[in-house]
């Protein structure tokens, strides 16, 4: 496909508006319903949008069709690293460990491979072991965004730390400033901290870049019912 086709859908999936890119994707002529490029960006979009066995659909196909020539080989190992994330999402993680380690023995970037392995110790519910792993990305890539925006949410879900939690999750919307998910992991932040007024700010900017993540709009649920708890004076 011609890369200035789907430019527009690029653009809307890079500025964090899945919902429009997927959209975008799908209402492209049914002649390149078989296009690689396509197949891809569907899949990425699936993905943020947390719409996990649609994702996988065209993820692994992306893993099976491409050519194992080096210029593809990227594009296969970084999908191989989503499809990890997607096994341990929904509970298969015997496979998402077999995608890691085989991950691991080609040399594919250590610092997504260790992210995706804290994400996955998240889902698992195993905490100490998804600090020490995103700790250790850190140690080899300060300004990895997925393991600053990553350790924020997780310290501030543990009411751990808030001050350094604030301080990554700021850190990580510097360098990616209109992610929804920075976003939305500073405003978490924020929340944690008593700071209501910044925390809703920042959620609205999240949700207005996502406006369908459900996590985004829980987390304002909970802001409103801390004030309206505030304003009854705690009573139930």
């Amino acid at each position: 496909m011609d890369r200035q086709i789907i430019s527009q859908g690029i653009l809307l999936y890079k500025t964090g508006k899945y919902t429009e890119a997927l959209n975008f994707f799908q209402s492209l002529s049914s002649e390149y319903i078989n296009d690689l490029d396509l197949t891809y960006f569907i899949g990425l979009c699936y993905m943020k949008l947390k719409h996990y066995e649609d994702a996988l659909l065209y993820l692994e196909q992306i893993v099976t069709t491409i050519p194992e020539d080096e210029q593809q080989q990227d594009r296969v190992l970084q999908c191989r690293l989503l499809l990890a994330v997607i096994y341990a999402s929904t509970g298969r993680s015997r496979l998402a460990e077999f995608e890691l380690r085989s991950l691991k023995e080609t040399g594919y970037n250590p610092g997504s491979v260790y992210a995706a392995m804290a994400y996955i110790a998240w889902v698992q519910q195993d905490y100490n072991k998804c600090i020490e792993l995103y700790e250790k990305v850190l140690d080899m890539e300060p300004e990895n965004i997925t393991a600053l925006n990553g350790l924020g949410y997780v310290l501030a879900c543990l009411n751990k730390d808030l001050t350094r939690a604030l301080m990554l999750s700021k850190r990580a919307l510097d360098i990616s400033p209109n992610s929804p998910a920075c976003l939305d992991t500073l405003g978490w932040v924020y929340f944690k901290l008593g700071l209501l007024e910044e925390s809703e700010n920042f959620l609205r900017k999240a949700l207005e870049k996502d406006s369908s993540n459900e996590e985004i709009i829980e987390h304002l649920k909970m802001i409103q019912a801390s004030r309206d708890e505030s304003a009854s004076g705690g009573k139930k």
